[in-house]
């Protein structure tokens, strides 16, 4: 059997720096906002490139706590309209929503899975304030144009980067220092997975930065002085500990999952499979290989019978959920068609030749 994800087995390659590290924690006596929080924010800014890195709860919450952090600042302000992919994972909406701003769905490009620029710029109105851009399944968005447009209509660009820990755009500059600010998510399948949730925001803005640091601690930056009404989102000690174990590894890891892609994108010859797009540079960390086939429910169960996990990224687009109503009665052709086709193949760092083989030969024996 290849699992769709083998996370101990992914886990288990650090597991005796895991317990060193959790015996100096447990030693330590400080479990809340303490050193290993510290230097995990540290060591992602550097990684990112950024000025500022501030652990949170997780990306849910992240990308919240961003559009809270403005909303304070000034540059946001309540009903203010977000541009956001239709064909994202819910969380990304559920922030905006939380927020109290106003969620404009915009459909998705077939081959990219990320905005279509031209019907992005068609929802450009004086009400809309944001974009909101996700790297969805580890592939930068658009970010030329995204920043284009937005220095063309005094917008706030946020990155939604929950699933690109480390994509680099063409001049080298990495996923959390490409926008205004971006939220990262933590969860244990991703690229950079703690053992639990965790999550973290991203920026150069100074201002942002301070105001992020005491919403997610009840709005306080010293013990009982609360200046605004916050959250209590906070990176666990506990997860920033494996988190500063795993990722002096994750550019290894995600030059793995590209040689794994290049494989898949190579090998994989059946013209009932559409194959994602990808450019050939560090602008996709592959956290997801999706491929597209039309008759979906007959290629699962072929996979099954051949032994090879999957899953799918999403079933549901979001505006079809019974928790977004509001937006039941919109229409967006392209995200329609990816969810009713997309099929995630298994793709991690501690796959063997071997195993790719295996999942080649069954995705071309369909």
């Amino acid at each position: 059997m290849i699992p769709f994800l083998d996370l101990k087995s992914i886990n288990n390659r650090f597991e005796k720096e895991f317990n060193d590290r959790l015996r100096r924690f447990f030693a330590s006596g400080h479990y809340i906002l303490g050193n290993e929080v510290r230097l995990f924010e540290t060591n992602f800014a550097r990684y990112c490139g950024v000025q500022h890195c501030i652990g949170v709860g997780n990306g849910l919450d992240a990308l919240r706590l961003i559009l809270e952090g403005y909303k304070i600042l000034g540059k946001l302000k309540a009903g203010d309209r977000v541009l956001i992919a239709a064909n994202t994972f819910i969380a990304t909406i559920l922030a905006v929503k939380q927020a109290g701003l106003q969620p404009i769905l915009v459909d998705a490009d077939e081959r990219t899975f990320n905005f279509d620029m031209e019907k992005l710029r068609e929802k450009l109105t004086p009400e809309v304030k944001a974009i909101m851009a996700v790297h969805l399944y580890g592939q930068l968005a658009p970010m030329e144009s995204i920043l284009e447009m937005a220095r063309e209509h005094d917008l706030l660009v946020i990155e939604d980067a929950a699933q690109a820990h480390g994509a680099e755009d063409i001049h080298g500059k990495r996923a959390g220092n490409l926008g205004n600010a971006a939220g990262f998510s933590f969860y244990p399948g991703k690229n950079l997975g703690a053992l639990g949730d965790g999550g973290a925001v991203t920026t150069n803005d100074d201002a942002l930065a301070e105001v992020i640091s005491k919403l997610r601690n009840y709005g306080s930056i010293r013990k009982y002085e609360n200046e605004f009404v916050g959250f209590n989102s906070r990176l666990d000690e506990i997860q920033a500990v494996f988190l500063n174990v795993k990722l002096p590894l994750l550019d290894a890891d995600n030059a793995r999952r590209r040689e794994i892609a290049k494989r898949y994108l190579r090998e994989i010859k059946n013209h009932k499979i559409v194959l994602p797009s990808f450019g050939g540079g560090k602008g996709h960390v592959f956290h997801l290989f999706v491929v597209r086939v039309q008759k979906r429910q007959d290629f699962m169960e072929h996979l099954d019978r051949k032994n090879i996990g999957h899953l799918i990224h999403y079933p549901i687009p979001p505006h079809q959920q019974k928790a977004l109503n509001e937006f039941s009665t919109q229409h967006f052709p392209a995200t329609e068609k990816i969810h009713q086709e997309v099929i995630s193949l298994p793709i991690s760092p501690i796959m063997t030749p071997a195993d790719v083989t295996r999942v080649i030969e069954a995705v071309n024996s369909f």
